[in-house]
């Protein structure tokens, strides 16, 4: 008998195999960004579908966010005797960090959840063989609006979370803890710069883009049922979670090595 594993017994390897799979859709979808005919009609539904699911969660979820950055970053300022820059502290982070992970998180949560749950529907009821049997594209018909409307509407989410959260930490800073409105503005003013928001926006794209690409892939892999499909939604926004962490500690890792601070 040969003492050689098979593949189906090596460590590691299902894994692997998903994350060339999950990798594979992604450029696929990649691809179909730049090919005709373009969904237009199936773009701007699931835009709208999208946005109207996640925008009231994210501008609640926004508002508790920067004034949590805002109040701690205010009590360590105040200790340390550097209230001067509370401002900054508070938009910087917010603009960077807590916007783009807000938004992610919603869009995976709520838009995400509703692609995978679409897709693998279509799935178990075998429209999309179907469909590849017309000769017609899944990938270019189903899943490349989906993509596009999900960054489309992170990208927009990001910016309003980012208003809110600065007008957010401004409130709960200057009310709350009696900082100085001048103070705080001229902080922001002097510390951050436009890259700052260009990094938020670039992060929010991404982070649309993997939401979405994970709902898709767990979508049209769905184990085998209705139930199949639920698991593969709840897999779907955890494999996203975990994705969007990482991603995002490289790329602050990558942009605070790359872009020098601003000094005041």
């Amino acid at each position: 008998m040969s003492s050689t594993a098979s593949p189906a017994k090596v460590p590691g390897l299902g894994m692997l195999r998903e994350t060339g799979k999950l990798f594979a859709l992604g450029l696929d979808i990649i691809r179909g960004f730049f090919q005709r005919p373009f969904q237009l009609r199936e773009f701007i539904q699931q835009s709208w579908f999208i946005a109207s699911v996640t925008i009231l969660p994210t501008a609640l979820v926004a508002i508790p966010f920067g004034a949590v950055i805002s109040l701690q970053f205010g009590s360590l300022a105040r200790q340390l005797g550097a209230q001067s820059y509370t401002g900054a502290g508070s938009v910087l982070a917010t603009v960077q960090q807590a916007a783009p992970l807000v938004t992610a998180l919603l869009v995976a949560g709520a838009g995400g959840s509703a692609i995978c749950a679409d897709i693998g529907a279509r799935t178990i009821r075998e429209e999309i063989d179907a469909m590849e049997v017309l000769g017609v594209s899944a990938v270019q018909r189903l899943i490349v609006p989906r993509v596009l409307a999900s960054m489309l509407v992170a990208l927009l989410l990001n910016g309003m979370v980012s208003v809110i959260g600065v007008l957010g930490g401004y409130f709960f800073n200057v009310v709350l803890q009696g900082g100085t409105p001048g103070a705080y503005l001229a902080s922001f003013s002097a510390l951050a710069q436009l890259p700052d928001l260009w990094v938020g926006e670039i992060k929010a794209l991404i982070f649309g883009f993997i939401a979405a690409v994970v709902a898709a892939y767990r979508g049209l892999n769905p184990a085998g049922g209705p139930k199949g499909v639920g698991d593969a939604v709840n897999q779907s926004v955890v494999i996203t979670f975990l994705m969007l962490f990482v991603v995002n500690f490289v790329i602050t890792l990558i942009y605070l090595q790359i872009v020098p601070g601003k000094l005041s």
